[in-house]
């Protein structure tokens, strides 16, 4: 992993930090407050609503105008929500808080990805950067809570005072100021001029590529894992009389796998393969999902999640090698941005449809259902490692300029 690499990860955490902090803080608050868990829901619903929304015009902005210019405005936008919390610490501008540093957190990440993809010369280098990359929102994800709630309960002299909240809210609108600082030495790749094509804008036209519409899905419905198991594991933990300790730690060991996965993947990157990796994981998360039901006790559990964090972290950086293979070089900022879109959307619609489902026929055949829906789109990576990923279907590499 060279500086560069290294300054972009840094850069990411300490903007992705803001919004995880941003996420745990801002839900105690308006519960301390007495808002009610609906009220709640929505505030936190707000943090990917606004992902769902920015990630396609962040993603073309990002195509036109390279990674330090998203990033400033991201920076700024994340600093300006969290800031604005600390002077106002009440609902309405907690909401605007979360828009901000939701949206922020999202078009910042869009920007990076583009920019480390273009970085890499080929396959296993893709491969390789993308799993580093994806090591920071392990990082920030335990970083960012954790901050803050040392703050919420040491910083105003008794635990949950409006000064510890607010003292934990400046810290986060100091974090991503350090990104700017991480970023602003690193050199920017020129930008690919787009074709003369009247439909090379349109979304709706790389929608029309049948490999992107795969991988898409793919990434659909493992994405789908990620919230089933995150949603439902402290429903099942609840119904066995698990305590809040050991249900967080059974979540907590799946993350900690997930990152582990990432960073064994760079050091085996050149035998690996994309879509057999992808198709092995959608295999065993299928196999998995059938099996948690029957789990008996937390002991079990924690080593199914285990698992399931080492399949389901080796994914995402198969996937940014794909859509980096498949797009050409001046859309894929689109490319990424059309995936956010589509992953914030389901984690916007998917615990609601889940817990629905829940209760009508219970949480083993919501695992269950989960688990045939991944097992049958397993065909979609062979389908891509034979006929999308092949060379004479890849575009054109960039020219790549270092540091």
């Amino acid at each position: 992993m060279n500086g560069s690499l290294l300054r972009l990860i840094l850069a990411q955490i300490s903007i992705h930090a803001c919004m995880t902090g941003m996420r745990m803080a801002t839900p105690l608050l308006a519960l301390r407050e007495g808002y009610s868990p609906a009220a709640v829901g929505v505030l936190l619903a707000l943090f990917a609503l606004t992902q769902v929304f920015l990630s396609l015009p962040a993603g073309r902005y990002a195509d036109r105008h390279g990674l330090k210019r998203p990033l400033a405005i991201s920076v700024v936008a994340a600093s300006l929500g969290a800031g604005l919390a600390v002077i106002f610490p009440m609902y309405p501008v907690l909401c605007l808080a979360a828009l901000l540093s939701g949206g922020a957190s999202g078009a910042a990440i869009i920007a990076l990805q583009r920019h480390v993809g273009r970085e890499a010369h080929d396959k296993v280098t893709l491969r390789k950067v993308f799993s580093w990359l994806a090591i920071g929102p392990a990082v920030s994800n335990f970083l960012g809570p954790f901050m803050a709630g040392l703050l919420i309960d040491y910083a105003g002299g008794e635990a949950a005072s409006t000064t510890g909240f607010r003292a934990a809210f400046l810290l986060m609108a100091l974090l991503p100021l350090s990104a700017w600082l991480w970023v602003r030495t690193v050199a920017e790749h020129a930008s690919e001029p787009p074709p003369t094509s009247p439909r090379s804008g349109t979304a709706w036209d790389m929608l029309q590529h049948q490999g992107f519409r795969r991988l898409l899905l793919m990434n659909w419905a493992l994405s789908s894992c990620w919230d089933v198991h995150t949603f439902v594991v402290p429903i099942l933990g609840h119904e066995r009389g698990l305590s809040a300790s050991v249900i967080g730690t059974i979540l907590g060991a799946f993350a900690i796998a997930a990152a582990a996965i990432r960073v064994l993947i760079p050091l085996l990157s050149e035998h690996l393969s994309e879509w057999k990796v992808v198709l092995g994981a959608m295999v065993c998360a299928c196999v998995l999902f059938i099996a948690y039901p029957f789990m008996p006790g937390a002991w079990s559990m924690m080593g199914c999640s285990i698992v399931l964090g080492l399949v389901l972290g080796s994914v995402q950086p198969m996937v940014m090698s794909m859509i980096h293979q498949i797009t050409p070089a001046h859309r894929q900022g689109e490319a990424l941005g059309l995936r956010m879109m589509a992953i914030n959307g389901s984690s916007v619609v998917m615990p609601v449809l889940f817990g629905s489902i829940g209760t009508v026929v219970g949480v083993s055949a919501l695992f269950w259902a989960v688990g045939a829906i991944v097992g049958s789109a397993a065909r979609l990576p062979w389908l891509m490692g034979q006929h999308d990923l092949k060379p004479e279907h890849l575009p054109p590499q960039p020219e790549r300029h270092g540091d």
